[in-house]
């Protein structure tokens, strides 16, 4: 079992890549591999919406997220984890993820993800909500801990005082770990994922 975990921060080894870490030790801890995949800081475009995507299974623009849908495959689960830039993810994570999931839904389809906020004060709470929303338009199960998975503090040094914080990163990856081996034991058990149903989209015209 493998779990990707995406830095979204501009800063490699900042506040949110210390709470993505604090999740990596417990993973590794509970025998799942892992990987901390970060976005870096090359522009990140949004997406065009030209669909070539749909035919080559890349996008036109080729960065940080062609590199990451080359190892989706092989995942099992994901955590995405950002800080808090004005009350949301930051844009270059926004773009990142708008990318990676746009037409994937098969890609992602039933592999458990996680959101995870880091924050100085503030806006963790729109940020977890804004990143939470990929995975439910994707057939993914959401993984949760026993409090909004957000760590605080202006440094790296600030996110390790953060107890409650750090303990809510270590049980969001018992979590993750035991929604896995459920899933791994179904798989074995003969039980298949839901049957796939093609989405009927609407609008308030017709």
């Amino acid at each position: 079992m493998k779990v990707i975990l995406v830095n979204g921060s501009p800063h490699a080894n900042g506040c949110t890549y210390t709470a993505l870490q604090e999740i990596e030790h417990e993973l590794n801890a509970q025998g799942v591999e892992t990987e901390i995949f970060w976005i870096g800081i090359r522009p990140i475009s949004g997406c065009m919406g030209c669909n070539q995507c749909l035919a080559s299974g890349r996008c036109c623009m080729n960065d940080s997220v062609n590199l990451f849908l080359e190892k989706v495959p092989e995942a099992d689960g994901f955590v995405f984890g950002s800080p808090v830039h004005f009350a949301s993810a930051t844009g270059a994570l926004t773009s990142f993820m708008d990318r990676a999931f746009y037409g994937r839904a098969a890609l992602f389809a039933h592999k458990p993800a996680a959101a995870i906020a880091s924050c100085r004060r503030g806006g963790s709470s729109t940020t977890f909500d804004q990143l939470n929303k990929y995975f439910t338009i994707s057939n993914m199960p959401v993984v949760s801990s026993n409090y909004w998975n957000t760590v605080h503090g202006n440094t790296p040094a600030e996110v390790a005082q953060d107890i409650e914080g750090l303990q809510t990163m270590r049980i969001l990856a018992r979590n993750m770990t035991w929604l896995l081996k459920c899933l791994a034991a179904g798989k074995e058990a003969g039980i298949q994922p839901p049957a796939f149903e093609a989405r009927t989209n609407t609008n308030f015209i017709r």
